[in-house]
């Protein structure tokens, strides 16, 4: 069995208010240091398959599919032994 990890985050020209929020929260905590937040998120997949490349083309069509919005989200993602 094969595990897919996708990461997601925002596109560079998308505004990003989560991030924002935390940020703030950063710096009110004294961290000034910290000058700027993305918010992403992890997707696990484990995949019944034993080929990589063929786990990496079916991962690459669940994001296109339902996981990622292409749109506004970039992802990037790695097969790994489970």
């Amino acid at each position: 069995m094969l595990k897919g990890i996708v990461t997601v985050s925002l596109k560079q020209d998308v505004l990003d208010p989560q991030g924002q929020a935390v940020l703030h929260s950063l710096q009110t905590l004294g961290f000034p240091e910290a000058q700027n937040v993305r918010i992403g998120k992890s997707i696990e997949v484990w995949l019944e398959e034993s080929d990589s490349q063929k786990a990496e083309s079916r991962l690459k069509e669940m994001c296109e599919a339902l996981l990622v919005n292409s749109v506004i989200e970039d992802y990037s993602f790695e097969i790994v032994e489970d």
